[in-house]
Order: structure tokens, then C-alpha cells, then sequence
């Protein structure tokens, strides 16, 4: 048998098992769940219009802007960071409140809470030295979102 003849056979036998192959890759792994909704549902809120809105408390009255969105290591948001007390970016403190305690009142975001009661939180601090979370860069540990 010549060496044309065996190249042509081994090609044969690689493009016959080729496609048996990509018939067992999954395009989607199992850990991952699909989107099934490609428009935003009336429920839901962007985190672009949530950061920097103001959030009021029941007696309609302005307690604080969102200052930022703490995700979690699965990727779901942790906490809202509220500034509170701040005038002109002075003076003020960040609070973290969970995220089910935020309600949205007409296109508004309201809290169950007084400007006092956030002010007697203890602060919330964006950043940690120590571990470098927070930070532009990545952390020294820790694992990938999502995951």
C-alpha cells in the first residue's frame, strides 16, 4: 500500500469520527443557565440607572444617593452602597444595605429607613488595603464570578 493510499484512508477515518465528535460537545456547559428573556422585564432595574439615583424613605424624603453595587463571588448583587450625609461630596459616609431591602416606588428607589438611622450605621469602606478588594486591580485571592 502506497503512502498516498494510507493518507487518504486516515483522512477518511479522521473526518468520518469528526463529526460524532462535535455531536458530544455541549454548546452550553450544565452550570451555566440561559438567558430566556432578551428585553429588560418590568421588574428589573439597571445597575447604570440604580448608581447615583436617590433613594427616599417612606415619608418621601431624600436619605441618600447609591454610591456603588457590591457583587458578590457568584455574581449576584450583595449589598447597595448607599453615601449618606454628604453635602457636595463632603461630610458623609457609606452604608451598606442589603439588596431586598431596596424598593422601587414609581421609577423611585425607597427605603424602610431614616436618614438618622443610615447615619448611625456603621461605615462601609469600598476598598480594603489589606486584601486589595476593591480595587482596580485584582485581588491576590479569590476566585472568578460566576463560578
Amino acid at each position: 500500500m502506497s503512502n498516498a493510499t494510507r493518507t487518504a484512508i486516515f483522512a477518511a477515518i479522521i473526518a468520518a469520527a469528526a463529526p460524532g465528535a462535535y455531536a458530544q460537545t455541549r454548546a452550553v456547559p450544565e452550570t451555566h443557565t440561559a438567558v430566556t428573556s432578551h428585553i429588560i422585564q418590568s421588574d428589573e432595574i439597571r445597575a447604570s440607572q440604580m448608581i447615583g439615583s436617590s433613594v427616599y424613605d417612606v415619608q418621601n424624603r431624600d436619605i441618600g444617593n447609591v454610591k456603588d453595587l457590591v457583587l458578590n463571588k457568584d455574581g449576584a448583587v450583595d449589598v447597595v452602597v448607599l453615601d449618606v450625609g454628604s453635602f457636595l461630596g463632603m461630610g458623609g459616609k457609606y452604608v451598606a444595605i442589603p439588596i431586598s431591602d431596596i424598593k422601587t416606588d414609581n421609577n423611585r428607589l425607597t427605603l424602610d429607613r431614616t436618614k438618622e438611622q443610615l447615619q448611625a450605621m456603621a461605615s462601609y469602606e469600598l476598598e480594603n488595603k489589606d486584601t486589595g478588594a476593591g480595587t482596580s486591580t485584582s485581588p491576590t485571592t479569590g476566585v472568578p464570578l460566576g463560578r
